[in-house]
């Protein structure tokens, strides 16, 4: 019973549940092209998004075996309880039932699943330490969910999605830095090359910015081309808002404690403009 625990300690499956949500809110966003949408559809998509998901966190734990012995000894890997081949085995099993399903999705979801797992992969194995490119392969990670689920129900990337992967985009690449900033003690000891770290904490603040307030102003575009309904812009309005003043609270004060309070609240920002989308399809 302990073991299966481990293995399921190394899927984690709240990050798992919240790619597959992406997914299915990817899928919604598009409900109106289709309406018709059979149910395994979504479900396959759901699988999609937690067995490779899955996957690249099982590979991340190989590669941080060594460090995790030290610093995290509890985890699956090192505490001995999973051994290194074995989670590798079980990663690329969560790997084939994934693109099975993307498989039997259509052959663009295929494509989809292929290329976010070599992104997710490549992350965990060399993006981690490489500073913004790192950064950019997160935020990624974060926005592919939402065109899955738009390719899953219509074959392509409607335009409503694809703006909301771009803000996803460049807000997460925002709080990515942001995030920089918090752990730039830890991240010079480990040679993790974050903008905080090359360039100093008042630099990656306004690199943070910049992308904060780059998400912010696509965000009237989706009203403009009447991609949304009037239920869209409240919720829009508070996530503009608030990243505004998050933005405004960080150049104000760039220390690793105000930059760890940002980082969390603009996760509230993130959920508001979510829902913006969301609601926004409600005519």
């Amino acid at each position: 019973m302990r073991r299966l625990g481990a293995y399921l300690r190394l899927m984690r499956p709240v990050n798992c549940l919240m790619m597959s949500f992406a997914v299915l809110v990817g899928a919604a966003l598009v409900r109106e092209n289709g309406e018709n949408v059979a149910v395994l559809t979504l479900i396959y998509g759901f699988v999609t998004g937690f067995t490779l998901t899955a996957a690249s966190m099982a590979i991340n734990d190989y590669y941080d075996r060594e460090i995790d012995a030290v610093n995290e000894p509890n985890r699956p890997i090192p505490s001995g309880l999973v051994m290194p081949k074995a989670a590798l085995i079980f990663a690329l099993g969560l790997t084939a039932i994934g693109f099975a399903a993307a498989y039997l999705t259509n052959a663009f979801c295929l494509l989809t699943a292929i290329i976010a797992w070599i992104i997710f992969v490549g992350y965990t194995t060399a993006g981690k330490r490489s500073g913004l490119p790192g950064n950019f392969l997160v935020s990624l990670c974060v926005a592919i969910p939402f065109i899955y689920g738009s390719i899953a129900v219509t074959s392509i990337v409607e335009l409503n999605v694809f703006l909301f992967a771009c803000m996803a985009f460049l807000s997460n690449t925002g709080r990515e830095i942001t995030k920089g900033i918090v752990d730039v003690v830890g991240d010079k000891e480990h040679s993790v090359k974050t903008v905080a770290v090359r360039l100093g904490e008042k630099y990656a603040t306004v690199v943070a910015v910049i992308f904060y307030l780059a998400a912010a102003a696509l965000s009237p575009i989706p009203w403009f081309l009447n991609l949304v309904s009037i239920w869209f812009v409240p919720f829009v309005v508070v996530t503009d808002v608030g990243l505004a003043v998050s933005s405004i609270a960080l150049l104000k004060d760039c220390s690793r404690e105000n930059a760890r309070r940002v980082k969390k609240t603009v996760l509230v920002w993130f959920t508001f403009g979510l829902l913006a989308f969301v609601v926004g399809t409600m005519r």
